[in-house]
């Protein structure tokens, strides 16, 4: 069997349906994997399910809303219901509010707090039983630049990426003997409705982001493809704990 062959493997990808998760998602998919896009907007997920079948994999769309801790389970049992196990979970699903970080209100703080970090640690938590289960598992959380740096108009945004990178670890740590490999990607600044949102609110921000990537471009949603592939398979199975950056040399440009 080949190191990077998910046939047979289940795959939760939260936020599946598009952006960065839809890269991993199709990445997942082309390895092999079945793949469950979790998600709130059903017409979306329903055209990203009709793509990732159409790479000969089975796909499904499940409801979910990671700011709530009783859909997040739900979700998880509703994927074992369907598919009869789950091997691999990518907590990609995250939004940000921009704002100075004196005028947040609270709602807004633990409207990011929630969705970023609490969602996937109670995601974490429903998929360890059956993961262990199983005989092993794999995670795979998705971070941000700002788990690195600081954003002085996204402080929630860049705490729950912070977040993120440490809760990596702590579950790595806890669930190694477990054979759960838990791990963080940090994309760089990728193409997608996110940052052009960004883009639209922050004048210069697309020429900064090019000065300083060496690779010279934005990333685009594929970019993730393969990092979700080798982090989901037996290719990384001595591989936890780890914060990896796909950012086109972005934070190691100085």
């Amino acid at each position: 069997m080949s190191l990077f062959d998910l046939s047979g493997k289940v795959a939760v990808v939260t936020g599946g349906n598009g952006g960065i998760g839809l890269g991993m998602a199709k990445g997942l998919a082309a390895a092999g994997a079945a793949v469950v896009v979790a998600a709130r907007n059903a017409a979306k997920s329903t055209a990203a399910v009709a793509e990732l079948e159409g790479l000969g994999v089975r796909s499904a769309f499940v409801a979910l809303d990671v700011a709530k801790a009783e859909s997040c389970r739900a979700a998880a049992a509703e994927v074992l219901g369907r598919f009869g196990r789950l091997d691999i979970l990518v907590n990609n699903a995250g939004m940000s509010i921009r704002k100075p970080p004196e005028t947040y209100e609270l709602s807004e703080w633990l409207q990011v707090i929630d969705t970023n970090l609490t969602g996937a640690f109670v995601l974490c938590q429903a998929a360890y039983a059956p993961m262990k289960a199983q005989g092993g598992g794999k995670i795979i959380n998705i971070g941000s630049m700002m788990s690195i740096f600081g954003g002085a108009y996204a402080a929630p945004y860049s705490t729950s990426k912070g977040g993120i990178v440490q809760l990596t670890k702590s579950l790595a740590t806890a669930w190694a003997k477990d054979n759960i490999q838990v791990n963080a990607v940090l994309p760089g600044w990728i193409d997608t409705e996110l940052t052009r949102n960004a883009r639209a609110q922050v004048k210069g921000l697309n020429e900064r982001v090019l000065a300083r990537t060496p690779a010279g471009r934005w990333g685009v949603p594929d970019d993730l493809a393969g990092v979700a592939a080798f982090l989901a398979s037996a290719a990384s199975d001595f591989v936890t704990g780890a914060a990896i950056p796909v950012d086109g040399g972005y934070a190691s440009e100085f």
